[in-house]
């Protein structure tokens, strides 16, 4: 397996070609002794349910998984909370307001972007929204699915830590 940077040769802070592994998770130039430690970046994916106990889905619109059901969410901006995220996540991509947004657990997960590998740590939430009125899939979601927690199938799901969150929500929350 190659080092999380492998694709980073080039020091940030110097632009010398001295940018070499320090440890599992860190590069360092040799040159001017710039460190760089990689870490996750965050994603918010939410359980949105409404007064009926049904839940809203969408299909992907594009790759990686597209095609594919998933939740609505996405990464988290600079300067904006994971709550944050999720209630603007929410609103782009099904055009509602969420009400509650309570934080239920988190994976760790590898998301390629435009061929690079980035790594994530996926937080999922539980939203409500009294109904889903006015639902229109938009932004990266070409479709809303509407299901209950019984026909939840984590085969559905495109992306692994959807998936592995789909089993988790299914096993352990009502």
């Amino acid at each position: 397996m190659s080092h999380p940077l492998h694709q980073f040769v080039y020091c940030p802070q110097c632009g010398a070609k001295t940018f070499v592994e320090r440890n599992e998770k860190a590069k360092q130039c040799t040159t001017c002794g710039f460190v760089y430690y990689f870490n996750p970046s965050s994603a918010v994916a939410c359980f949105i349910r409404n007064a009926a106990g049904e839940i809203l889905l969408v299909r992907r619109a594009k790759d990686p998984a597209k095609g594919t059901l998933d939740l609505p969410g996405g990464f988290v901006d600079m300067h904006e909370s994971a709550e944050e995220a999720a209630h603007r996540e929410v609103k782009e991509e099904t055009g509602l307001d969420i009400t509650e947004c309570r934080y239920l657990f988190s994976i760790p997960n590898l998301y390629m972007y435009s061929g690079f590998e980035v790594h994530t740590v996926d937080m999922f939430f539980e939203c409500y929204v009294e109904n889903f009125d006015g639902v229109h899939a938009e932004d990266d979601a070409g479709e809303a699915v509407i299901l209950k927690k019984e026909e939840l199938n984590a085969d559905d799901f495109g992306l692994m830590s959807i998936k592995k969150g789909i089993e988790i929500y299914r096993k352990n929350y009502r």
